[in-house]
């Protein structure tokens, strides 16, 4: 019978960072690993605007490049939808369970499991389990920027765990859950160790043919802590009240990932496929980053009337309101608003029928006399937001990715365009043996 396949998709991770600390005497057998086998490098979209992991991801599970299926922002999948790899190894006949696939929809007649990302808002697989770890981890997510969980958030996190780990799994994990406290970039990293370790428990559970885990918190950890990096001289660095010069989340971050390749590209009860969708490289400049603490709040504050607001990663929203004028109305009226009578506070607003997706663009520190004027009033901003972080990592449309002895026979090009892993899995499946 054919092997099952488990695809680790690992956002936007630098690969020859890794091969930097490799070099330098670091000691990452997993990684390790990945380079001695069969280890490609893949390409996406060239214009920045559309290097975006959810446009990849979407290229990914559609095999459809950004130009054919026109997915640009997270959580469009719901409204503009393309048959995924899901829908079509779940065709063939084959089982399937996915967790955290970014700007996926759940279209699975009968999935193993479906744990959607934070941010998407479509279906779990429906069991009481799937449905309170996503309850928790869409709050804890949203609201990173704050470092806060809620009461409720956290007791189901704590049922789930209680639930589906060991003692000596649970004891690992509290132990790193508490390092965060004194580390706290490590949250990310920590929340990548509590899905991962909800994946094994699905898959040893129900045993799909096929099953998919998304991993995000080393991008974070790259978009803001670059320039921390002891490996690699970079034009700039972060400021000592940012972090402790002597901490390098970036190690910390390889480190973590290191024990899950390892034990992956060392099992042999399935074949593994492991990408990148994209990656980053160090930023050419300082960047700081704010999102609105309280999207509904800040909108009542200003005088703008919405319909609902659904916040998306860091600095982007979305808003709905009655009608299209209304829209219009708000986009004109957000669009005059400058921080400290300079800046636009929101550069970039895109109108959407009756609604508007929007990004928090302005680049600067907000401090304690930052302010906007809006319908003759004055809004000092520091009550309005929360620093998220320095940019570190832009987007590069090189990716990597890695496939084990058998699904290497069906691995693309070197420098092939991202959408082709979609190939690599759909060809995978259409064999009837291994």
């Amino acid at each position: 019978m054919k092997r099952p396949l488990v695809f680790l998709e690992l956002n936007e991770i630098n690969f020859d960072i890794a091969k930097l600390y490799l070099e330098s005497g670091v000691e990452l057998t997993g990684f390790k690993k990945a380079f001695e086998g069969k280890f490609i490098t893949t390409e996406s979209e060239k214009s920045y605007e559309k290097l975006e992991p959810w446009i990849q991801w979407a290229s990914v599970h559609t095999g459809l490049s950004f130009e054919e299926h026109n997915i640009f922002r997270l959580g469009d999948i719901v409204k503009d939808y393309k048959k995924q790899i899901f829908e079509h190894v779940e065709n063939k006949g084959f089982s399937v369970g996915a967790i955290s696939a970014m700007n996926s929809k759940n279209c699975l007649e009968n999935p193993s499991y479906f744990i959607p990302d934070p941010w998407t808002k479509t279906t779990t697989d429906g069991s009481w389990l799937s449905n309170i770890i996503y309850a928790a981890l869409s709050q804890t997510v949203n609201d990173n920027a704050e470092g806060k969980i809620n009461l409720k958030s956290f007791f189901f996190l704590i049922i789930a765990s209680l639930f589906c780990f060991k003692i000596r799994d649970l004891y690992k994990l509290s132990s790193y859950a508490i390092s965060c406290i004194k580390y706290k970039y490590r949250k990310a990293l920590f929340l990548d160790k509590l899905l991962f370790s909800f994946h094994k428990y699905f898959y040893s559970k129900k045993k799909p043919d096929f099953s998919t885990i998304f991993l995000n918190g080393g991008a974070h950890i790259q978009h803001h802590y670059f320039f921390n990096s002891k490996i690699i001289s970079y034009i700039d660095s972060n400021p000592e009240w940012y972090l402790n010069k002597e901490l390098d989340p970036i190690l910390d971050m390889l480190k973590t990932y290191d024990e899950i390749l390892d034990e992956l590209i060392s099992s042999q009860d399935f074949e593994l496929l492991v990408a990148t969708g994209l990656s980053q490289e160090p930023y050419k400049r300082k960047e700081f980053y704010y999102r609105l603490k309280d999207h509904g709040k800040f909108f009542k504050r200003i005088g703008i009337k919405f319909k609902e607001i659904f916040p998306r990663m860091t600095r982007d929203f979305l808003v709905t309101f009655d009608s299209l004028e209304d829209a219009i109305e708000a986009k004109k009226n957000l669009s005059s608003i400058r921080v400290n009578g300079k800046t636009f506070l929101f550069e970039e607003i895109e109108v959407r029928k009756n609604e508007l997706f929007i990004t928090l663009t302005y680049p600067f520190e907000i401090k304690k006399n930052s302010f906007i004027e809006f319908n003759q009033q004055k809004i000092f901003l520091e009550e309005y937001t929360v620093f998220v972080a320095l940019k570190n990592g832009m987007h590069t449309s090189k990716g990597y990715a890695y496939f084990s002895d058998e699904l290497s026979k069906f691995a693309p090009s070197q420098n092939s365009h991202v959408k082709n892993l979609f190939n690599t899995i759909n060809s995978f499946f259409d064999t009837k043996y291994d």
